[in-house]
């Protein structure tokens, strides 16, 4: 199944005492173009989401946020630091008696001396923690694909109806190609008779040369290959994953024998039915643009 560039995933979870958030969402791209932004204290971790989103996605701007908080009371221990508590203690007390003021030492004074807390935390596992963000992103991973895959298949099945379009435009030029040919064929052929009405040349060399010069406006090989083009966006479509640019690079093969049936025609209802060929054609490159 083909997806979409563009997608948003988010997942939340409870995991050893931290709340996990990941976040992430992506547009358009030609290449992949990721950016992860977490806390600095868990920077060790971005390698390892990055492998995860990159196993995952083949292109596309994606952003992805997470933050960590701690939820357990236990992963953070405070206890006074009695050397510097006990210091500024005698320094305020020798104040007081020194020079006459008031002592008015409160326990909500001394809070806010500082460092008279000690603040320790347990010392972090990093690869149990890379594996709790890793379980957290692969669950919005899970979401932000479901959601490209949604819409992908949106896309195939747009894509689907107007390549069927584009084969029946297809068998009107194919329809009309032989017309056109006779038509212009006896338009040479009186033209060449005008031209060398005085003149000895065999009338079979005249019909010989008119139908040479028909020919080159036959555009049977650029049906032909129309219709093999075709046959490779159905093959893509089928096969799915991340075919954009390959269906990107197939399009300008599209446009190239459209170009040429184009070039060759002198026929009004001819060039009326490349013009709905082109513009068909303009409306799938602009949803390939769309694609992974």
């Amino acid at each position: 199944m083909i997806r979409s560039m563009t997608g948003y995933g988010r997942a939340q979870e409870v995991r050893n005492g931290r709340e996990i958030t990941v976040e992430m969402r992506a547009v358009n791209n030609r290449f992949l173009d990721l950016t992860i932004k977490l806390p600095r204290v868990y920077s060790f971790a971005e390698d390892a989401l990055k492998q995860l989103v990159k196993a995952a996605v083949a292109r596309g701007k994606v952003d992805v946020y997470i933050t960590v908080n701690d939820t357990g009371a236990q992963s953070v221990s405070v206890s006074l630091n009695r050397p510097v508590l006990e210091g500024y203690l005698q320094a305020l007390r020798t104040m007081a008696a020194d020079y006459g003021v008031t002592d008015d030492l409160t326990v909500s004074t001394l809070s806010r001396i500082p460092d008279v807390f000690r603040v320790e935390k347990p010392e972090e596992d990093e690869q149990q923690l890379i594996a709790d963000l890793s379980a957290v992103m692969e669950q919005a991973l899970a979401r932000f694909n479901q959601m490209r895959q949604v819409e992908g298949a949106a896309m195939e099945a747009d894509l689907r109806s107007r390549a069927k379009t584009v084969l029946a435009l297809t068998e009107r030029v194919e329809a009309r190609s032989p017309v056109t040919v006779a038509e212009y064929r006896a338009r040479l052929e009186q033209k060449m008779r005008e031209v060398l009405d005085k003149t000895n040349i065999d009338e079979a060399r005249i019909l010989t040369e008119a139908a040479v010069f028909a020919d080159k406006i036959a555009v049977d090989e650029e049906t032909v290959r129309l219709r093999s083009h075709l046959a490779q966006l159905d093959a893509m479509l089928t096969a799915g994953g991340p075919v954009g640019r390959k269906l990107d690079f197939l399009l300008q093969e599209f446009g190239r024998e459209a170009n040429t049936i184009g070039s060759k025609g002198n026929d009004i209802e001819q060039a009326r039915t490349v013009v709905d060929l082109k513009a068909e054609l303009e409306k799938i490159r602009e949803q390939v643009q769309n694609i992974e």
